[in-house]
């Protein structure tokens, strides 16, 4: 019987090891009759990445997918609740949330990931962690002006008024990927739309003999 190990990039303490399980990452997926992913939902603040992550998952569901959201803001109040914002904290933050996503593919899962995630080698070293076969980096190119007029949690309006310091797309860079897997503008694709592209991106992995 094969044994499982996810992966040995981390460095650990010389009393650590690890004891590799005996069910591999691929026949979890054909127990979900698909191959695991990670989309990886990239935008400005108010671009609509959470309305896309939710709708993809039900959309998933629907079609009897094992699907799962990791929202950026909903890791912060539990298992990123001890980061702040800065730069440290904020790379911190993506790598604990690739991790998870990585654990949960291995689980045989399709993780939705929402994360602003501004900084390309952040972005990359998501992808690194999660490994290239299995990351699908979309992009949500909804400009500025459209994701400010909509402030949806009020933060642009807080960072223009100075209490918000290193605001993505105000006081901080947003870093445009080079090459997304794919792209879309919310101010042009409705969230069906956006969630039937994905659903087709991901069809490829959804035969048995895919896992």
């Amino acid at each position: 019987m094969a044994l499982n190990k996810i992966d040995d990039r981390a460095d650990s303490a010389p009393q650590v090891f690890w004891h590799a399980g005996h069910v591999t990452a691929g026949e979890r997926g054909r127990q979900f009759g698909q191959r695991a992913a990670t989309v990886w939902l990239t935008g400005l603040s108010g671009a609509g990445k959470s309305t896309v992550a939710c709708a993809l998952e039900r959309c998933l569901v629907g079609a009897g997918r094992a699907a799962y959201v990791l929202d950026g803001d909903n890791l912060r109040h539990h298992l990123n609740r001890d980061l702040g914002f800065s730069r440290s904290d904020r790379q911190e933050n993506i790598r604990r949330s690739a991790e998870v996503a990585k654990l949960m593919n291995d689980a045989g899962l399709i993780v939705i990931c929402a994360f602003i995630s501004p900084l390309r080698e952040d972005r990359d070293m998501a992808r690194q962690i999660i490994g290239e076969r299995d990351f699908i980096e979309t992009y949500l190119s909804t400009r500025r002006a459209v994701c400010e007029a909509r402030d949806p949690k009020g933060l642009y309006r807080q960072a223009r008024a100075g209490l918000i310091a290193e605001f993505t797309g105000v006081s901080a860079p947003y870093e445009v990927p080079l090459q997304p897997s794919l792209e879309f503008d919310t101010a042009v694709h409705s969230v069906q739309d956006c969630c039937a592209q994905i659903y087709r991106h991901l069809a490829p992995r959804f035969a048995r003999e895919a896992a």
